[in-house]
């Protein structure tokens, strides 16, 4: 630490539990999000390197005055470490927060629950000890020998060191095991992110299975890594991308349940009680089609009762392509170690999405559960290695509303840890989302957001969302997020890195289709003429209008 620069002397404590305030010059660049360190004894054998992270920073002309009251304080030696004269001279009051240094009896970074003595100098934290440091994860000189590495995943630098290159990776475990939130304005890069975790896992040392439900066709570019050499192991590992297409998507009658069903026929509460029936002499059969309801309908109430249902059954189940009797949908096929499996819904309506969000939902969590605590018997295969599902337009599917997929996400949110399903949710909108789905999440990735509703609902939502990191959202950037939450030991400013494949999510360009529509329609012949009629008449005869 010796050989990182001084950049202030600890002034006074702060305003809040853990924090202190330190002088810096102006010529120091320590912004909001950076890291200092300085020692401290613990009650140890030696010093402990203590970690604090910026949290703020305000100008001040001179030299505080605590440092000119305080008798053990030598104004000048501190003036001349700074860089400033002692008696004028601008100077910065900043205001950090201790993260603590690493304790490996407990495995985990502790706050040595006092601060540093006035006149304590600062010096910027070493790039190397911040990449080993702020993952939450044990770090290398701690484990034990013969533990496997951890799955990490590399998403970008830090974003304060402009001068070294601090890599900002994650632990995937914790990602995945704790569920995730990325949240940002429109045109931030929150599925770029996402496409950029969605790398990471399915690189050689983590050969993830991944779930994805994309309701914009965003992550087709995905199948690129299939041949892409960063991708590849050195066992002949390759990862394989699935794209499912909108008229390759359908769900299995037999899958849904009386709620389900219920949504989507909209019955009076004379039809439900028919349905109801229907439904219990069916829910034991493997297959059923939209006839076989019909028929135990009209079997249960041959009086007429069953009549404006059969009509509903027939219109939304019987003359839909989306329902079948069959499984096209086989959790086999779907999720698979080393496999990403992308749903393009862009051709479903929302509620579509929402029931083939809950349907596949219900049965992993099914498969998972009988595979860690047995083999139900309602299970026909149980899927033996965890799975981890990620939803574009969240929102979409747990809204702050009604929704067939709201009560499995949460489901799978408060439970889903134990049995090896995790879930990331990506919104631009988290004022709209479900707020106890999003308390749910562990981990989140915020990027720019303006919207004073959306940051009240992450403050009142996000644990790990302190002041410090809502204060960052409105000025960040493209490409640029406050990680927090259980994956990191403290909240920090990254920059995303570059996706290895090719990214699909642009935004419409207006004028050029446009331009385009208008070229193709002058080129195309004109497809209504009027009709050719023996007395001149458009409508074929009669009394002139």
């Amino acid at each position: 630490m010796a050989a990182e620069p001084v950049v202030g002397t600890v002034v006074e404590p702060g305003d809040e539990v853990g924090e202190f305030v330190f002088a810096a010059p102006d010529g120091q660049a320590v912004s909001t999000g950076e890291f200092v360190a300085y020692s401290q004894s613990t009650g140890g054998n030696s010093d402990e390197v203590v970690l604090a992270r910026v949290s703020d920073r305000e100008r001040e002309a001179g030299l505080p005055a605590s440092f000119m009251t305080d008798p053990d304080v030598d104004a000048g030696r501190v003036a001349t470490a700074l860089g400033a004269e002692a008696d004028g001279g601008e100077l910065y009051r900043i205001t950090a927060e201790v993260i603590g240094y690493y304790d490996p009896g407990f495995e985990s970074f502790r706050n040595p629950r006092q601060l540093p003595d006035t006149g304590t100098r600062l010096h910027r934290a070493p790039g190397e000890m911040l990449e080993v440091v702020i993952p939450n994860v044990t770090p290398p000189g701690f484990r034990e020998e013969g533990d496997p590495d951890p799955g990490m995943a590399w998403m970008g630098r830090l974003l304060n060191r402009a001068d070294e290159k601090v890599t900002v990776e994650l632990p995937v475990n914790e990602v995945a095991a704790t569920h995730l939130a990325i949240l940002a304005s429109t045109g931030s890069g929150k599925s770029y992110t996402a496409s950029v975790l969605l790398e990471e896992m399915l690189k050689p040392a983590t050969r993830a299975a991944v779930l994805v439900f994309d309701p914009h066709g965003e992550y087709d570019s995905l199948d690129q890594m299939c041949d892409h050499s960063a991708f590849e192991g050195t066992d002949g590992y390759r990862p394989s991308a699935e794209i499912r297409k909108p008229d390759q998507l359908s769900v299995k009658l037999a899958d849904l349940t009386y709620a389900d069903l219920r949504s989507i026929l909209n019955p009076t509460e004379r039809m439900a009680s028919v349905l109801s029936d229907a439904y219990d002499d069916l829910r034991g059969e493997d297959a059923f089609t939209a006839n076989d309801l019909e028929q135990a309908c009209h079997r249960n109430h041959p009086d007429g009762d069953a009549s404006g249902l059969k009509w509903r059954i027939n219109r939304n189940l019987q003359q839909s392509d989306f329902f079948d009797a069959y499984d096209r949908l086989d959790l086999d096929a779907l999720v698979n170690p080393g496999q990403v499996t992308v749903l393009r819904m862009d051709g479903l309506s929302r509620r579509d999405q929402q029931v083939m969000a809950a349907v596949l939902l219900r049965k992993l969590y099914k498969a998972r559960e009988a595979a860690v605590v047995g083999d139900p018997d309602d299970v026909r295969t149980p899927i033996e290695h965890p799975v981890f599902t990620l939803f574009e337009e969240a929102h979409r599917f747990a809204p702050d509303g009604d929704s067939q997929a709201l009560s499995i996400i949460r489901q799978v949110n408060s439970e889903g840890r134990k049995f090896g399903i995790g879930t990331g949710l990506i919104s631009q909108r988290p004022s709209k989302l479900d707020q106890t789905v999003l308390s749910q999440c562990g981990t989140q990735i915020t990027m720019q957001i303006k919207n004073p509703n959306d940051q009240q609902a992450i403050r009142d939502s996000v644990e790990g969302a302190g002041t410090a990191v809502l204060d960052e959202l409105p000025g960040l950037t493209k490409g640029q997020a406050v990680i927090s939450g259980d994956a990191v030991n403290t909240p920090v400013l990254t920059k995303i890195r570059e996706r290895h494949t090719e990214h699909d999510a642009e935004n419409l360009k207006a004028d050029q289709l446009w331009r385009e529509a208008y070229d193709d329609a002058q080129n195309t012949p004109s497809r209504s003429a009027p009709a050719d009629t023996d007395d001149g008449s458009v409508f074929g005869g009669g009394e002139e209008l």
